[in-house]
């Protein structure tokens, strides 16, 4: 996919389940960034696997908020739901039911001119020919040599390892799920400052339970967890919002699915701590 010159507005293809106040939360900062100048883009559109008609559809209000929201700043909104698409397929053959959904969200997605495809909270895995054909970003909450995983599997991972730093990246998409190379990236410490106390709670409880225990029965709220948890959570968005600026402003592009500034091809992904860190 060619990519507009620098004297272009770099154009977005978003991609959102628009599951809860974290898909509005987004928009809404890329919107702003757009219309004060910081972000020199154009979301060409906004697709939504779910049509917001499905039943049972616990998220039906907040869905329909990022709909309204989609909506009120003009976006060409496509709603292709899931749920209903060939129920008969997804019951035998995953696979085979994720390349036919593939083809039906490029058909609709295909006739909008777009640079970059931005993952916001999209919760289905994209197909094969979709990687290929599409350069496409996603947010995985690791450092680019962390764990893999859900980001409850990454900080057990974290804490049972004994891990120092944490951090988030943006990869670009490839058939290989969570195997793209690693565009950019920000870290921050899980050891010192209130981080100490928090790993000394954790080990008087190691004392007499295993964690395996512990997370059987705290989970997401044990303490230090808690605190990885929020520490990533919060450089999230900034992260994205920095990684766009970043193409926006043509320091960055993508080819053959591998980042270039410029004509040379960079050894490792962007270092953003400092901007993020900054930002929050």
């Amino acid at each position: 996919m060619a990519y507009a010159d620098v004297m272009s507005a770099l154009k977005l293809g978003w991609f959102s389940t628009g599951r809860g106040p974290g898909s509005r939360n987004l928009l809404k900062t890329v919107m702003d960034g757009k219309q004060n100048g910081t972000l020199d883009i154009d979301i060409s559109f906004v697709f939504c696997n779910w049509d917001n008609t499905e039943e049972p559809n616990p998220r039906k209000e907040q869905r329909q908020m990022f709909f309204d929201e989609v909506e009120g700043y003009g976006i060409p909104l496509i709603a292709e739901s899931w749920k209903k698409f060939r129920p008969d397929l997804w019951g035998t053959d995953e696979v085979a039911w994720r390349n036919e959904y593939g083809k039906v969200l490029r058909e609709r997605t295909g006739k909008y001119g777009f640079d970059l495809g931005i993952l916001a909270g999209y919760m289905l895995w994209m197909d094969d020919e979709t990687c290929e054909k599409y350069d496409m970003l996603n947010l995985h909450p690791a450092l680019p040599d962390g764990p893999k995983g859900t980001w409850q599997e990454v900080i057990w991972k974290l804490i049972r390892e004994r891990a120092d730093r944490q951090g988030v990246m943006i990869h670009i998409c490839t058939k290989e799920w969570d195997r793209g190379d690693a565009l950019t990236y920000c870290g921050f410490p899980i050891r010192g400052g209130d981080y100490d106390a928090l790993w000394a709670q954790l080990d008087r409880k190691l004392e007499t339970s295993s964690l395996d225990d512990i997370i059987a029965k705290e989970g997401t709220d044990e303490p230090l967890f808690k605190k990885i948890r929020e520490d990533g959570a919060k450089r999230e968005l900034p992260l994205i919002v920095s990684t766009i600026k970043l193409f926006a402003d043509g320091k960055v592009r993508i080819k053959d699915k591998r980042l270039y500034c410029g004509d040379s091809k960079l050894d490792g992904p962007y270092d953003l701590s400092r901007e993020v860190d900054d930002s929050i």
